[in-house]
């Protein structure tokens, strides 16, 4: 019998429903998946409350963990690990990174492959360099990654996903798309637990080798990768201006979330469409650069 361990946090779930697409055609009577989630002791509300909401930016950026419950009745050893998450500024979740650096990830990861399974918008990929971090940390073995992005993609989810997180809804409205990853990507999903069952049937975890190779695991924008970088740096920055402000939830960091809001807002408004159509002219003399990114981000599965 092969033993599967699913860990995950979702908060609006939405990567829960990504996890049941994934795993749906996994188990049998030869392999068993054992499905934990990752519990805060504090829980984070959804929709989210908007200084609540940006009062979690400079703890997501600087990968500060949150208390969470020790994840109860896990088996001694399996044969393959898959962790969802996502992405929370550019950063896996708080509850995801404060499992990641506890003592009971180590005793779990040790020596394990491990997929990762992301569910959010199209700007992953710094997130996951920092989750290769994590896991290199508790000696696992990253073996493969998906990632499912929201239909509204650049600077469409800019604006759906925030109104999504603060209030809840996902419909189109003007000219933006729904929030959200496509339904039809999420029932898709199950070809990856398909394949996985056939792998493990035949100890193919064992080779320490990608399963999910050219089934569409991944499919990366080199343009964005520019992007993510710039607008991490700016995170850096404001991080530490917001963090020494005040404590969580104190009026200096609303003062300083409100500074920071207008700030966005101003961005958005003005530098964002200019560095858009900069990039477009720029891209195109930087193919072969950007193909070469993408195909290093996009591993070790790949499209």
């Amino acid at each position: 019998m092969k033993k599967v361990l699913v860990l995950y946090y979702s908060q609006a779930g939405q990567l829960k429903r990504v996890i049941d697409s994934f795993i749906s055609k996994l188990p049998d009577e030869e392999i068993m998946v054992d499905i934990k989630k990752i519990i805060p002791k504090r829980a984070y509300p959804f929709p989210w409350p908007f200084y609540e909401f940006f009062d979690e930016f400079p703890e997501s950026v600087l990968m500060d963990g949150c208390e969470i419950d020790d994840v109860k009745n896990i088996e001694d050893d399996y044969d393959l690990i898959i962790l969802g998450y996502t992405v929370w500024y550019m950063s896996p979740s708080i509850p995801i990174t404060a499992f990641m650096q506890s003592d009971q990830a180590k005793k779990i990861f040790k020596n394990k492959p491990v997929i990762t399974l992301i569910a959010c918008r199209d700007m992953w990929v710094l997130a996951q360099e920092k989750m290769k971090n994590l896991l290199k940390n508790v000696d696992a073995k990253l073996i493969d990654n998906v990632a499912l992005t929201d239909q509204g993609k650049g600077a469409y989810s800019l604006v759906t996903l925030p109104r999504y997180l603060l209030s809840g809804k996902k419909n189109p409205f003007w000219f933006f798309p729904p929030a959200g990853i496509l339904e039809n990507d999420i029932k898709s999903a199950s070809r990856f637990g398909k394949r996985l069952n056939e792998a493990l049937k035949n100890n193919e975890e064992k080779l320490s080798k990608p399963l999910l190779k050219n089934m569409g695991a991944v499919n990366i924008d080199g343009k964005l990768i520019a992007t993510e970088k710039i607008a991490n740096r700016s995170f850096q920055v404001w991080t530490r201006v917001i963090k020494f402000s005040g404590k969580k939830y104190s009026l200096g960091r609303k003062i300083s979330i409100t500074v920071y809001v207008g700030f966005l807002i101003l961005l958005l408004l003005t530098l964002v469409p200019i560095n858009i159509m900069i990039s477009k002219i720029i891209n195109k003399f930087k193919k072969d650069k950007l193909n070469s990114l993408e195909a290093y981000y996009e591993l070790p599965s790949g499209r």
